[in-house]
């Protein structure tokens, strides 16, 4: 396994819902994204070309759920994780999206691995 870059719980306002009055006002959704990839030469170095921005993943995460819509939180999970895949290059990425729809639970979660 490589070294694991881990942001946990990211919180974001997502019009995410299969009805359209679910979709109509955004709502409260908590990301995590794993991202793998050996960083020792980042850490070797102490330079930040050599590893994974988090600022900047968590910057073009926040913005790509901000100004989208998606009917399925499997579909929005595709999507991060094309969208970390494709701009920050990790050898894995992981993404979980929990919603807090159910009021008799604590949330509903999907959860997904692609790789390059």
């Amino acid at each position: 396994m490589n070294d694991t870059i881990t942001i946990a719980d990211l919180e974001v306002r997502a019009r995410v819902g299969v009805p359209d009055e679910e979709r109509a006002t955004p709502q409260r959704l908590l990301l995590t994204l794993e991202m793998e990839q050996p960083f020792a030469a980042a850490a070797a170095n102490d330079a930040i070309e050599a590893t994974i921005d988090y600022h900047a993943v968590t910057m073009a995460i926040t913005e790509a759920v901000e100004s989208g819509e998606w009917r399925l939180i499997e579909k929005l999970a595709e999507d991060l994780a094309a969208l970390v895949l494709t701009e920050f290059q990790p050898d894995c990425v992981r993404v979980e999206v929990k919603k807090f729809i159910l009021s008799q639970t604590r949330h509903v979660s999907v959860r997904i691995e692609r790789q390059r």
